[in-house]
């Protein structure tokens, strides 16, 4: 049977630019990875990972003309914002090698023994090991920040765990080429270059997570895919953890009085984040909850104008246009559904963006206008009036996990009742509560978390910011183990001056 092409194709026009690649059979698969299995070793020494890390920002960065290029060519999102994407993957690898450097991490607690304590306390040491072979499969809508150099490729690294990234099929040259950095950065810092390695193929993605040498998976992209993925991972005779990001709604709240204070500044600021690189973000503010009443119809006239004077945009493959297409010409067909500016087809290429709108009342119980309740990839958001903040709760009581919630209340808190309760019942719907902001853009800091209740993602774990390395490693204990048998991180006189606990108290 003939090799498959792996083709890098034109979002703007549908044509095809250059075959990049091939996709990889079930034996290609396996020897990926048993050859990052065999190298996992290399990456036990912390100062060469860090230096691994840095060395792949900068060399992202010296590559950044090529890199940018090759993105904007396969995905349309421009080289505005590719460049700014191109920043925030740098900064995250050099954010890891922080990490890496302090040791924090390693979660080091030693107690020693104590043999007044019922049961009586052996010596104990415990801190945290890599799980193994990482499988990353990469996003559609973040070609760097959140595929080949992305934050689930970089965090796992920084754990020292070898990565097999599965490519997008939307932007395989530029998979091609980030990879190719990695793996210089990896040679230019002594380690082997097969601590990073891309395969490419829907059947090859099935396979590696099958595969009995991966040890752990992360994933972007669609609840449909990642449930599918997610399913494989726990059915394998040994299951592994599957960290997924597979949608979200993000919905928002506006008070009465918020609306009443400043609704023209929300519906603006609404319409820009809405329609935000084409409405492709996974933190788009998809479904906003807004009053009825003069002022609620003021914020959606401030809105119409935003995203009136938004212009077509290409979305970043024809299925994803179609589907769009079609999910806004369902859903606006629904009863009491309008379209005060209509979302859909603006070309054989491109689309336009919108909003509905729909009474509250419609969402409270089970019905068809669930589909209003699901997300719809690209630059439309839902926008139901209600009529009382019962409607508010029975609304948010019906809609499943996100990554983030949004309250827009009034600036002076004491003069808005609602604001409280609100936000207390957003508070259970997402990992992320955002309040009087918008939630596209998602800082890289040590306190923010990217995940949410599912759908919004397959586990309790953050894919952005420091922490997001904990989901590639395991707690390992050693009792009453003699000190030349102890590793490194955890010997008495700590050689290697990590932070810990001793004896519960930080040392």
């Amino acid at each position: 049977m003939s090799a498959v092409q792996v083709w890098s194709v034109d979002p703007r026009t549908g044509n095809p630019r250059e075959q990049v690649a091939v996709e990889a059979t079930a034996e290609e698969v396996d020897r990926a990875v048993r050859s990052a299995h065999a190298v996992r070793d290399a990456l036990a020494d912390r100062v060469a990972r860090a230096a691994f890390l840095r060395a792949a920002a900068e060399l992202l960065e010296e590559s950044g003309e090529r890199v940018i290029e090759a993105a904007d060519a396969e995905t349309a999102l421009g080289p505005a914002r590719l460049t700014g994407e191109l920043a925030r993957t740098a900064a995250q690898f050099r954010a890891f090698a922080e990490v890496v450097d302090e040791g924090a991490y390693l979660d080091v607690h030693i107690d020693h023994p104590d043999a007044s304590r019922t049961p009586p306390w052996p010596d104990l040491r415990r801190y945290k090991i890599p799980l193994g072979v990482v499988a990353v499969y990469a996003a559609s809508n973040f070609p760097l920040a959140f595929s080949v150099p992305g934050g689930d490729t970089a965090s796992a690294l920084a754990a020292g765990c070898p990565v097999v990234v599965k490519a997008h099929p939307d932007h395989p040259a530029t998979s091609e080429l980030c990879a190719s950095v990695l793996r210089r950065a990896a040679a230019r810092t002594g380690l082997p270059e097969d601590v990073l390695t891309v395969v490419h193929g829907f059947d090859a993605g099935v396979e590696l997570i099958r595969h009995p040498l991966v040890s752990a998976a992360g994933f972007t992209g669609s609840v449909r895919g990642g449930r599918a993925l997610y399913d494989a991972a726990a059915a394998r005779p040994t299951p592994i953890p599957f960290h997924g990001e597979l949608g979200s709604l993000n919905p928002v709240v506006v008070t009465a009085a918020a609306a009443a204070e400043r609704a023209g500044e929300i519906g603006t600021g609404l319409g820009g984040s809405m329609t935000l690189g084409v409405g492709q973000f996974c933190t788009k503010p998809g479904f906003v909850l807004v009053p009825e009443g003069a002022a609620g119809d003021q914020l959606l006239k401030s809105l119409a104008g935003t995203v009136g004077s938004t212009g077509s945009g290409v979305l970043l493959d024809h299925r994803m246009r179609d589907a769009f297409v079609a999910g806004v010409r369902e859903r606006a067909a629904l009863p009491d559904v309008d379209a005060p500016v209509p979302p859909g087809a603006a070309g054989e290429h491109s689309v336009s963006a919108g909003y509905l709108t729909v009474p509250a009342a419609r969402l409270t119980a089970e019905g068809p206008h669930d589909a209003l309740l699901e997300e719809c990839f690209g630059p439309v958001a839902v926008i139901a009036r209600y009529a009382s903040v019962d409607e508010i709760t029975a609304v948010l009581a019906r809609l499943p996990g996100n990554l983030t919630a949004t309250l827009q209340t009034a600036t002076d808190e004491t003069g808005d009742p609602d604001a409280g309760p609100l936000l207390a019942a957003l508070t259970p719907l997402a990992g992320r509560i955002l309040v009087n902001g918008w939630p596209t853009g998602v800082a890289v800091a040590p306190a923010q978390h990217h995940g949410g209740p599912y759908p919004a993602t397959t586990s309790t774990s953050t894919s952005v910011g420091a922490t997001a390395i904990e989901r590639w490693l395991r707690p390992v204990t050693y009792q009453s183990t003699p000190e030349t048998l102890l590793p490194p991180e955890l010997r008495e006189d700590n050689p290697l001056g990590l932070p810990r606990r001793v004896d519960g108290r930080r040392a």
